[in-house]
């Protein structure tokens, strides 16, 4: 499908073929096989032939658009290691990069910002940014957790100081917690950052309750750290209610996400249970909260997800649920314990006690 003038009703897929090129080696995880396979769901759906739908080329984004939230000297150093051959940004988290990387970089940074620009026009309803690298690890000045440039925390920045949007949600739904979103926005109360996650002890060991902004931004940072293998009940009881409460509290005037799929049970690099019918369900509460309160204002961008057979068909099912259509998807179901479930229970408990203090739940 190619782009047409006024999308207005439409669901904008933000993707380009560019973001294969970024070349992270074998056997590495974050692999142009992922976004492959959601294209393959997309194709198999004829999601692109459907009139509630269209394809929206990125751009590049600008130097001083990626200056919006990352130094100047860091943009500089990540383009010098890719132009002089690629190599490692970060060791510990096996951050890589090659030649392209810092076009594919841009391109998926642009991704973001041309997806919230088109809302904010009425040219799209709603977009899904189907981009690589993911970028919510990635902080002002250093990459993270296979993220080089931050594109949530790029697209948020554009509403502040474009559209002069004072109530933004960044609702971060990867299995790890978002450490670099986070510390972009600690301590302003024009960002609302929510995250759930999997117990940030390891990685990124950030995360976790007690950290709820500073300065300005007391208050404005929600973590819901959730133990190794927790399943379905215990995330949809933290999402339920705490996130869905605050966000009714907060009224935010734009929806973005950072749509992570590696809480799945089967992700190779996450360490929750989640199904695909557990996704599905949060982001329809997600679409139906953008619509009560923010016009439909929402925009999700890819992060994590490293199993392809899952991101096949969870993605494009949200996609269908973002055009008003029906989706289903069917699997079995992830083990459950009641152990884990009990300390799960003792940790939203324990978040609600600490937000209360800022929120009504």
């Amino acid at each position: 499908m190619n782009e047409i003038g006024n999308c207005r009703s439409r669901t904008g897929i933000i993707f380009s073929e560019y973001f294969l090129l970024h070349r992270t080696g074998r056997n590495h995880p974050e692999s142009p096989a992922r976004l492959q396979a959601i294209i393959r769901g997309i194709k198999h759906l004829n999601l692109l032939k459907n009139k509630r739908c269209v394809l929206i080329k990125p751009r590049i984004a600008k130097l001083d658009e990626l200056e919006m939230v990352h130094s100047l000297r860091y943009i500089r150093a990540v383009r010098n290691l890719c132009n002089s051959g690629g190599g490692i940004l970060d060791e510990e988290t096996g951050t890589l990069v090659s030649p392209e990387s810092y076009a594919v970089a841009r391109l998926a940074a642009g991704g973001a910002i041309r997806a919230v620009d088109m809302v904010m026009e009425g040219k799209l309803r709603n977009a899904f940014v189907i981009s690589r690298p993911p970028g919510h690890h990635a902080s002002r000045a250093s990459a993270s957790g296979f993220c080089i440039f931050n594109n949530v925390a790029l697209a948020a920045k554009r509403l502040i100081d474009k559209f002069s949007l004072s109530r933004i949600l960044i609702l971060d739904v990867d299995v790890h917690h978002g450490n670099g979103t986070q510390e972009i926005f600690y301590d302003t109360d024009e960002v609302l950052y929510i995250s759930l996650h999997e117990d940030p002890s390891e990685f990124p060991r950030s995360g976790f309750i007690d950290e709820v902004g500073k300065g300005k931004g007391k208050g404005y940072t929600v973590n819901i750290p959730l133990p190794f293998g927790a399943s379905d009940p215990a995330y949809w009881k933290a999402f339920k209610s705490v996130v869905v409460p605050i966000v009714l509290c907060y009224k935010p005037e734009f929806i973005l996400v950072s749509a992570g799929f590696d809480g799945y049970f089967k992700d190779p690099i996450g360490e929750l249970l989640l199904s695909a019918s557990l996704y599905l369900k949060v982001f329809q509460v997600i679409i139906d909260l953008a619509h009560r309160l923010s016009g439909n204002r929402l925009v999700a961008v890819l992060e994590g997800g490293y199993c392809p057979s899952f991101l096949k068909k969870i993605v494009p099912a949200v996609l269908s649920r973002m055009m008003n259509m029906e989706a289903k998807v069917t699997e079995h179901r992830p083990r459950f314990s009641i152990t884990i479930h009990k300390i799960a229970e003792k940790i939203i408990k324990e978040v609600k006690e600490i937000q209360s203090r800022f929120w009504n739940l």
